[in-house]
């Protein structure tokens, strides 16, 4: 079924999705059509969160968790596709993207509470000495995943939500909508423009004050992320870290509020928005600079803005 253009309204459902809030929203005439549509890409997100999630232990990722260090795991294709790309972009980062992040030990690391001190760089290194993309092996022949180190474990934290976002995307695009928007959570994808004809308008989340955006851009078949320090951080002797931790160091960052990442997929704004502020403005914006078809904004701790080549903010 084809959505016409013809007295479109748009039609919005928020959901709690994979520990988030999704908003969905298509344009159509027809109410009923839309919501029905809407619940299947509901249905579709939740299909995905069993399958990567690890909070069940019968998840395919927990299944290669359990057996890390011992034997491999034959899972999904669309799991062992995932995991390929995931290491495409740890390569690509020089491994600031890592989904084997998952074997950090979190007993260091509080940042809903009053952290008054950091641990020492030795006991920090020490807490991520299983995080090692290189440590994944894949075999593509019968699709299994083996993590080579006993402990070791694989989540998706910093890429399931754009990939889910772009999957509910995809089932509603093939459902004949012409327009609408994934919202995950802040990682959101578009497609098609407003009723009105005009593109969609989305806010960049100002670090200090998150309901009132520093500025705006006007998008259409692009996805946006933003990874930042302003709604999980720890003030020690008066300097702000990120509750995002560096793999390399097990420390936490420090020096960017938030990146955000313009790209044609979800998936890949989402799994490059963390690693940039891991890298630094310099090295990230370089690295931004030599891609195509993709482009950030980065807002340091002393809210200066910085943006790639191919981006110009209002």
């Amino acid at each position: 079924m084809l959505v016409s253009q013809s007295s479109n309204t748009i039609h919005k459902q928020g959901h709690r999705l994979m520990g988030n809030y999704f908003e969905i929203s298509v344009v159509s005439p027809d109410a009923q059509y839309a919501n029905t549509c809407i619940d299947e890409a509901v249905a579709e997100i939740r299909r995905i969160e069993k399958l990567f999630t690890t909070f069940d232990n019968n998840s395919q990722t927990n299944q290669i968790n359990q057996a890390a260090g011992i034997a491999p795991v034959v899972v999904d294709q669309e799991v062992f596709d995932l995991i390929s790309r995931s290491l495409r972009i740890s390569e690509l980062t020089q491994g600031a993207f890592d989904i084997t992040y998952g074997s950090i030990d979190k007993s260091l690391w509080n940042f809903d509470t009053t952290m008054t001190s950091l641990p020492s760089p030795e006991i920090a290194l020490e807490s991520v000495r299983l995080i090692n993309y290189k440590n994944i092996v894949l075999n593509p022949t019968n699709h299994s995943v083996f993590l080579r180190e006993k402990g070791m474990r694989i989540g998706f934290g910093g890429i399931g939500k754009g990939y889910a976002a772009e999957k509910a995307k995809e089932l509603l695009k093939a459902k004949g909508f012409i327009s609408g928007i994934v919202n995950a959570a802040g990682d959101l994808t578009t497609w098609g423009n407003q009723p009105n004809g005009q593109p969609w308008t989305i806010g960049i989340a100002n670090p200090n004050a998150d309901h009132n955006p520093f500025s705006y851009l006007s998008i259409s078949d692009v996805a946006v992320a933003t990874s930042g320090n302003y709604e999980k951080y720890a003030v020690i002797n008066g300097k702000k870290y990120s509750h995002t931790i560096d793999p390399k160091t097990g420390l936490p960052v420090t020096g960017i509020q938030s990146v955000t990442v313009i790209s044609p997929n979800a998936e890949l704004s989402d799994a490059m928005a963390t690693p940039i502020m891991v890298m630094g403005i310099k090295v990230g914006l370089n690295l931004i600079n030599q891609l195509s078809q993709i482009a950030c904004i980065i807002i340091d701790d002393h809210n200066k803005i910085y943006t790639s080549h191919n981006i110009k903010i209002k």
